[in-house]
């Protein structure tokens, strides 16, 4: 069978005849006869009869009982038997009549075909004025900032794609930000990818839709961050790390002044705050991305995987031990020149740099202490599994 066109479903007996009478008609103009092609309800616990409706258009009807937009498709594309999926809502917004360049774009050899409705028509009525002029090109856009996506509608829901390409990117989301990790996904796999422009249309129900504007829209922009641990930590934490170590290394010779302005101590306190959160960011990232790719949900780093494979935690428990001496050598020489004046004050401008200093040394290595155990965690878990 050459294609599946895919409708999760969750009580639209309002539209779901029209949406898989539509099926048809595009199936049809695009060239496939009853053989080579087959509509799918991925019905998600629908109480107003929904299933019947499917059946008795023709459709073939699956039961998916893990609530959840993902879920169902996720569901749907595993019991499809076409070679290409053909997916989009059932409310009756898509016409899946004009499904022909979808079909044509697959048969050309691209493996996710995307609708756009950015670069189509939207009727009006047809999307709320927040989802249009924000919430989609904002998400669209850091989509292909944090991804390179190269899409111009992250999240229309009407798209075709290659069953098995799909199946091999193991989709794990059962919620709304599916659309989200396809994508995403796809991208990072480097999925051969295209556009359609379509026509949205009002959502031929009389209840409101399930999408719920802030709570999804949120959710998909947690799940972007969360798939990119490079721009969430590493690249912020270099950028802190470089301005706030040049800051750090002046002001530990003395204070400096610029235009009358002077910097001294408590810029250097603040400077060394930075530096230190810093390196926790990158060593965080470091993590992130290691456990990733080991779970399958982003493709290796070169560099991360060659720092994991040739790490030891005997040498990261060697360079945190010298780290934390030097920082407790630092903090000896204090304590003696404190005991020089029987424990009485002493002047901090010829005393607190030093301590900043000590305090760099000491809690880098602390940090890096942790860090080794958890990236042999991570080796120890990964060679179980080969």
């Amino acid at each position: 069978m050459q294609l599946t066109i895919l409708m999760p479903c969750l009580n639209e007996a309002e539209t779901l005849a029209t949406c898989i009478r539509k099926a048809h008609q595009g199936a049809e103009k695009a060239g496939l006869s009853g053989d080579d092609y087959e509509v799918l309800i991925a019905d998600n616990g629908s109480t107003d009869g929904s299933q019947a409706i499917a059946q008795a258009e023709g459709a073939r009807l699956i039961h998916v009982p893990v609530r959840g937009y993902g879920a169902a498709l996720i569901a749907g594309i595993e019991h499809a038997c076409g070679e290409f999926v053909l997916m989009g809502d059932s409310d009756d917004s898509y016409d899946f009549a004009a499904i022909k360049p979808f079909v044509d774009a697959l048969n050309e050899g691209y493996e996710l075909v995307m609708g756009t409705r950015l670069k189509g028509e939207i009727k009006p009525g047809a999307m709320p004025f927040l989802h249009q002029y924000l919430g989609n090109p904002v998400l669209t856009f850091l989509g292909n900032v944090l991804f390179s996506t190269g899409m111009s509608d992250f999240h229309c829901g009407l798209r075709g794609f290659r069953r098995d390409a799909i199946q091999r990117l193991d989709l794990q989301t059962t919620g709304m930000e599916f659309a989200s990790e396809m994508v995403i996904r796809s991208s990072l796999a480097d999925l051969k990818r295209t556009e359609i422009p379509i026509t949205l249309y009002p959502d031929g129900r009389s209840r409101p839709p399930h999408l719920r504007t802030w709570r999804d829209g949120w959710r998909h922009l947690q799940f972007m961050l969360l798939y990119s641990p490079k721009w969430v930590f590493i690249l912020p934490g270099v950028i802190l790390l470089l301005l706030s170590s040049m800051v750090t290394i002046v002001l530990l010779f003395g204070p400096v002044s610029i235009g009358g302005t002077v910097f001294d101590v408590h810029t250097l306190i603040v400077a060394a705050a930075v530096m230190l959160n810093s390196i926790q960011f990158i060593l965080m990232g470091l993590l992130a991305i290691v456990f990733t790719a080991r779970q399958h949900m982003l493709p290796p780093m070169r560099w991360t995987e060659w720092l994991v494979d040739n790490f030891s935690l005997g040498l990261g428990l060697i360079v945190s031990s010298l780290l934390i001496a030097s920082g407790l050598a630092i903090y000896g020489v204090q304590f003696l020149r404190w005991s020089s004046v029987d424990f009485g004050p002493l002047n901090y401008q010829e005393t607190i740099r030093p301590i900043v200093l000590g305090t760099i040394f000491f809690v880098v290595g602390i940090q890096t202490f942790f860090w080794s155990f958890m990236v042999s965690l991570l080796n120890i878990s990964t060679r179980s599994r080969l």
